[in-house]
């Protein structure tokens, strides 16, 4: 990964249940590392539980790329079933 050490860096969370090859596919094909990151949650029975998610971590374009790639992956792989 080449991100300069002043360089701002964002996360993009990665959803539970994302196939792992398209969590392989997105660190092939864009300049990310997959981070862990506890999150609270807000949903149904478990509001404030905090859980240990994945996250892509990048510079905030290429985030921004990863993020629109992931979802159209998502999709696509949501389609086919």
């Amino acid at each position: 990964m080449n991100m300069t050490d002043d360089e701002p860096l964002y996360d993009v969370l990665i959803p539970p249940g994302v196939p792992q090859k398209i969590i392989f596919d997105v660190t092939e094909k864009f300049d990310v590392k997959v981070v862990e990151r506890m999150e609270k949650l807000k949903f149904a029975n478990m509001e404030g539980d905090e859980r240990e998610l994945l996250a892509f971590r990048g510079p905030l374009e290429t985030i921004q790329k990863v993020e629109k790639y992931m979802l159209e992956q998502l999709k696509a792989f949501v389609e086919e079933k």
